[in-house]
């Protein structure tokens, strides 16, 4: 039986993003199985603006090493239009209405639920993060869904009137449970990873435990 790996994971992170072809290049190479687990941006968990307008530092920070970052990986970087998260650009201030990351959030789970987790998250943070403009129109999100083998309106009916939104609480808890709050965070037999930088780390201790694939 192959080892899990819990991903958490967030459609806002730049950092969830770049990790996801390695997520995938884990289920190639060792006896695993990486599970979505989707939740929400800590903005949004929270409902209070993250970062504080006096102080751009850490913002510009972001910025200015998720590009570095996705050069470094060979991966297409663009700032998201729409942000999956609706706000205030100079006060960081949450719209009442988000229409775009439950919406994203929800799905992510249902793909979860279909066994096709990482690979819709892969496919649709591609989208949002890779430069497509108005990722959220037309057939982009269901040509994502499509590549991943499931069926944009399929999910979009699952995921009216279900418990979604009570398994991303779940995530929530679990994360904090694991001992972190950020994402991506990988979780391996109770032991977190947090950032897309540590896969190395979390390699090494794959083949350290023996799950690599001969």
């Amino acid at each position: 039986m192959a080892e899990a790996i819990d991903v958490y994971w967030s459609f806002r992170s730049p950092y969830s993003y770049l990790v996801t072809p390695d997520l995938l290049r884990l289920e190639e190479e060792f006896d695993v199985d990486v599970n979505l687990r989707v939740v929400l941006p800590i903005a949004v968990r929270s409902k209070k603006a993250l970062f504080d307008p006096s102080n751009m530092k850490p913002v510009m920070y972001i910025l200015m090493d998720s590009f570095r970052r996705a050069e470094y990986l060979g991966l297409p970087f663009a700032f998201p239009q729409p942000d999956p998260v609706v706000q205030n650009r100079e006060t960081f201030e949450l719209a009442e209405e988000q229409p775009y990351i439950f919406r994203l959030s929800q799905l992510g789970v249902e793909a979860h639920r279909q066994g096709k987790g990482i690979d819709f998250a892969a496919n649709v943070s591609r989208r949002i993060w890779g430069g497509t403009q108005n990722w959220d129109q037309g057939d982009h999100l269901s040509n994502a869904a499509a590549e991943a083998g499931l069926d944009l309106a399929m999910m979009e009916a699952a995921i009216q009137g279900g418990n979604h939104l009570e398994e991303i609480e779940d995530n929530h808890r679990a994360l904090d449970a694991a001992g972190h709050w950020g994402v991506p965070t990988m979780v391996l037999r109770g032991e977190p990873f947090f950032g897309q930088d540590r896969v190395d780390t979390l390699r090494w201790r794959l083949n350290k435990i023996g799950l690599a694939k001969t």
